[in-house]
């Protein structure tokens, strides 16, 4: 690892180990080295022929031109990550709170100081949106310092007495101690935030990590953990290894490796497949959604249509929390649909670094799943509210499909995509059935002026959080955040991603005689 103060260097020194001088690609990291893939052979994890070790993926916003090229991990690149993060965490689980601490507040200060080129990565991504994904990180990072500082410093005592027939002659010393080597898979939408939601806690908590950043975002996966591997000089070097590549072939390797300790996971219906492959580790899934908006009569109907656009079209609706359906009441649905309507046609589409509202989702296979659900949709009778549907590429621009009924698809199918349903209904039960006969149980949000309606309502809901009078959203990044049914598995935020990473042990210590503690 570099000793030079990396706060004091510019971006194209700091982040110049990354890349290979061949050919320009980014390299992998392991045991705080940045590395080329190694060849691959025969092996459990992939194809039994040699193929090329280098990664290159798209930008979508450019006709899926090539954006970035990354090493393609092999099986052996992978047994290796684990066995160094193994290795390093050994030694970090003894380095006292207060320095893992002080590392990470080093990570998330070289975060600040080298935004841009990770914000730059992020090429589907408006540079408002980026820059502000990258700030919002450092800050997660810097929490979680705060927070394992709180969380891990407190243990417990207990005494034997509380039992019946027993007398204190037994101390129980309850502590957390850490897992293991922790399994971060962040997703292509939020390959920066939802990677330090995962790192950081890991870390704090004595943790080793090994990352596989999605395809869609390797490279800021790989930028941010630059900062992170340059915080730790010093520390044990294989504490936090990237490995790369494709999915299909070095994925259920990575998740069904006996040299994971704990998975923490977000994506979509991959996750299932994951928690199958896991061992007996903990779990922590974030899935996808379908999440519910519903409308009633009593709401203030400018609100909700705010909240409707920007919880549907915000990041083109490529977000596990974006309003993927809403329940209106027919006394109310013309004038909001109005409402909604006159806000989507305010939004812009086009570029990215042009900061529009709408911009290309990530990929054509996407794009045509998204307009296969709207094909449907409109065949069965629904109706587009906002013209004929419009596709340039993978450019979607944004629809709001009225009267949508549940023998449509889009009904029940997440589109990840600037598409919203609107869905009519006549009273608060079959609301609800919508909402709970889904699959899906992430979040879902509730409009009403009725405080009693509001908090009755949400309690019915299988959702792992109800938003009220306000659109579905993650964070603050200390919030808990969890799915219901095929949503996921656990909670996150800072505290609950602690307390995943960790696990009590005891220490009973057994007197010769009884003994109490005095006060006077």
């Amino acid at each position: 690892m570099t000793t030079t103060p990396c706060d004091e260097v510019d971006d194209e020194t700091f982040y110049a180990p990354l890349r290979d001088a061949s050919d320009g690609s980014y390299k992998f990291l392991c045991d705080g080295e940045w590395r080329s893939a190694s060849a691959a052979a025969d092996h459990p994890a992939g194809a039994s022929s040699r193929r090329p070790n280098v990664v290159t993926n798209a930008n979508p916003s450019r006709s899926n031109a090539p954006a970035f090229s990354f090493q393609a991990c092999t099986a052996d690149d992978v047994d290796e990550a684990y066995e160094r993060a193994k290795m390093a965490h050994k030694r970090w689980a003894r380095t006292p709170l207060h320095e893992r601490a002080a590392a990470l507040h080093r990570a998330a200060a070289l975060m600040r100081a080298h935004w841009k080129p990770i914000a730059d990565a992020l090429v589907a991504k408006s540079a408002k949106d980026a820059k502000a994904e990258v700030a919002r990180s450092a800050d997660l990072v810097d929490y979680a310092a705060e927070e394992g500082l709180r969380a891990l410093s407190e243990g417990g005592l207990l005494h034997s007495d509380a039992w019946k027939g027993t007398s204190r002659c037994k101390l129980c010393m309850v502590t957390k101690v850490p897992l293991g080597v922790v399994l971060c898979i962040p997703p292509f939408n939020y390959p920066v935030n939802l990677a330090v939601s995962k790192i950081a806690p890991a870390i704090i908590a004595g943790n080793a990590v090994v990352v596989k950043p999605p395809t869609q975002g390797a490279v800021a996966g790989l930028l941010t953990a630059q900062c992170f591997a340059s915080a730790l000089t010093g520390m044990p070097p294989g504490l936090i290894n990237v490995v790369t590549g494709r999915g299909s072939e070095i994925g259920d390797y990575l998740t069904s490796h006996r040299g994971a300790n704990c998975i923490s996971f977000t994506g979509g219906d991959t996750g299932i497949s994951v928690a199958r492959n896991a061992r007996m580790v903990p779990i922590q899934m974030e899935l996808g959604g379908k999440d519910a908006c519903v409308v009633f009569p009593d709401a203030d109907l400018d609100l909700a249509a705010a909240a409707i656009v920007k919880g549907g079209f915000s990041y083109s609706g490529q977000r596990c929390t974006a309003v993927k359906a809403r329940s209106i009441s027919t006394l109310i649905a013309d004038a909001l649909v109005e409402k909604v309507i006159a806000k989507v046609e305010r939004l812009t589409v086009g570029q990215p670094e042009d900061d529009a509202d709408i911009t290309a989702v990530v990929s054509a296979k996407s794009a045509d799943f998204i307009e296969g659900l709207v094909d449907d949709a409109l065949s069965k009778g629904a109706v587009a509210m906002t013209g004929s549907w419009r596709r340039e590429e993978n450019l979607i621009w944004p629809t709001l499909v009225d009267r949508v009924t549940d023998d449509m698809r889009l009904c029940w199918e997440e589109p990840f995509g600037p598409v919203v349903p609107v869905v009519r209904v006549t009273d608060e039960i079959e609301a609800l059935r919508y909402v709970n006969e889904s699959k899906y149980g992430l979040q879902g949000c509730v409009f009403t002026r009725d405080v009693d309606r509001a908090i009755r309502f949400g309690d019915a809901m299988e959702t792992g959080t109800v938003q009220i009078n306000g659109p579905p959203a993650r964070g603050p990044d200390h919030f808990p955040f969890q799915g219901f049914k095929d949503s996921g598995i656990g909670s996150q935020g800072v505290r609950n991603s602690i307390e995943c990473m960790t696990k009590t042990k005891s220490t009973v210590i057994n007197l010769s005689a009884p003994s109490y503690a005095m006060g006077g």
